[in-house]
């Protein structure tokens, strides 16, 4: 595709283009305008994800470190559940976060996310991912290993309460508690020091 080409000229450090194929094609189809599916990938990749798609996958990794320490804040019951049975949250999330939610939800539920996520910032990336987690509580701490753990996860982003969009984006809105902007930057950075001390050893 030629924005995809084009975005991994402009940012050179981009590997992950698999991933980028799903956020590509999904704003084309909803643009059906390649440049302004350029200029919003390159939104995407250089002011709202940086590092998200580069050689070390630090923004990206980064941001699973934040969802897993919001989650123990939360639904400690959950973060315990996962650390009990040894699931990282970058194998049952990953799919989440590296494809915006793309492969996982249904399409019209993607692009009002999509809305939020150009016009709030990557904080709502945290909302969608509290809301699934929240959602399947009950599913995921009946789970007794990695196979039924991972299958809680991808029960997570199907049904009602997700193919509906309308109720889904009332949901990411309502349910989580209050997202400081500073909190997640405060845990940012925190776990982005985590994330390269752990590439480096």
């Amino acid at each position: 595709v030629l924005v995809t080409l084009a975005a991994a000229l402009l940012c050179t450090v981009c590997v992950l283009l698999q991933g980028l194929n799903f956020i590509v094609g999904l704003l084309l189809l909803a643009t059906e305008d390649e440049e302004a599916s350029f200029w919003l990938l390159r939104a995407l990749l250089e002011r709202l994800l940086p590092d998200y798609y580069g050689r070390h996958m630090t923004g990206l990794l980064t941001d699973i470190e934040v969802l897993a320490q919001l989650v123990r804040e939360r639904m400690p019951e959950v973060h315990a559940h996962l650390a009990k049975h040894d699931v990282s949250w970058a194998i049952v999330t990953t799919k989440w976060f590296v494809c915006l939610f793309a492969e996982v939800l249904p399409t019209e539920t993607v692009l009002r996310v999509w809305d939020c996520l150009f016009l709030e910032g990557s904080k709502v990336l945290f909302r969608v991912a509290l809301t699934l987690v929240s959602h399947s509580q009950a599913e995921i701490l009946a789970a007794g290993n990695l196979g039924e753990v991972m299958a809680a996860f991808r029960k997570a982003a199907s049904g009602n309460h997700a193919t509906d969009c309308h109720s889904f984006l009332r949901a990411i809105f309502r349910g989580p508690k209050s997202l400081k902007r500073v909190h997640i930057e405060q845990l940012r950075q925190t776990c982005r020091a985590q994330v390269v001390a752990a590439a480096q050893r």
